[in-house]
């Protein structure tokens, strides 16, 4: 399971390539939600998934759904969009696995072993070096050709993330994951729309065979597949653990890169693969202590 879902959530970032020029990212993103709420809503009836048994339990799904999917990839696009590389925003939102150590302790007694943090600093430092052939060129110029607003949103999008985890470990375990989602995305589908509007988006698309072809695989792939088997494994497993896999995301969407678009791969980054695995596995095969 951890493997297929690094595979496919790392296929996002690809998808975002296709996408993107042929839409504005907070109009995409509400078409995208609102599309993926559609397709779960027959699958709840069809497996006669139970429905939250009270408002509060619907209202913890509702607050996991913006943070996870709205905050997260809202704040991901808007940066981007705002002209900070995607690269750096990566880096940025990199930092999730051991944020969400820190906090794994006081809000839901998860002790993380000392081979448990070696592996985080491990997995962060090899993201790095993924992306480190990217990020030298435009290293004298870090922080040009954006603005605060690009960095407040890249770590809005790493609050959302860490917080969307933990939060949905600790209100949202017993809730089936089906119904789960419909509440989830539509409530992203709810602020994506209003924050469109409120930010001049005109909603216009180009609807390419390019972009369909991106939309189709965002929704049915990312949204509907990994982001299920993210769920699944919160319930399952420590939230530490489950987040140090979001370290295996950038050498896999390198990887990806590569064999679609060429994109090449220098001896840095392939050794930061390396290091990026060896920090998971000593995170995922520590126990506790």
């Amino acid at each position: 399971m951890p493997a297929v879902f690094v595979l496919l959530w790392s296929t996002g970032f690809i998808g975002a390539r296709l996408v993107l020029p042929y839409s504005e990212p907070l109009t995409f993103l509400a078409l995208r939600f609102a599309l993926t709420t559609v397709i779960f809503l027959p699958l709840v009836w069809w497996s006669r998934a139970r429905w939250p048994s009270t408002p509060a339990q619907a209202g913890h799904a509702a607050v996991s759904g913006l943070l996870l999917h709205g905050v997260y990839l809202g704040g991901v696009f808007s940066a981007i969009e705002a002209g900070m590389p995607a690269g750096i925003a990566a880096l940025i939102v990199g930092l999730q696995p051991l944020v969400t150590a820190l906090a794994v302790g006081p809000l839901l007694g998860e002790r993380v072993s000392a081979r448990q943090w070696l592996g985080l600093v491990l997995g962060f430092g090899g993201v790095a070096m993924v992306l480190g052939d990217r990020l030298a060129p435009s290293a004298d110029l870090l922080f040009e050709g954006f603005g605060l607003g690009a960095v407040l949103a890249t770590g809005a999008a790493l609050l959302g993330i860490t917080a969307g985890t933990l939060y949905q470990k600790r209100f949202c375990g017993g809730l089936d994951p089906r119904p789960g989602a419909v509440i989830q995305f539509s409530a992203a589908t709810v602020a994506m729309g209003a924050l469109a509007l409120l930010t001049g988006e005109d909603g216009t698309i180009a609807w390419t065979a390019e972009f369909l072809f991106g939309l189709a695989w965002l929704v049915v792939v990312l949204s509907v597949g990994a982001v299920t088997l993210l769920m699944v494994m919160i319930r399952m497993g420590e939230a530490a653990r489950v987040a140090s896999l979001f370290y295996l995301v950038p050498p896999v969407t390198a990887l990806v890169a590569w064999a679609l678009f060429n994109e090449t791969l220098g001896t840095l980054a392939l050794t930061g693969m390396g290091v990026a695995v060896l920090g998971v596995l000593l995170v995922i095969r520590s126990g506790r202590r």
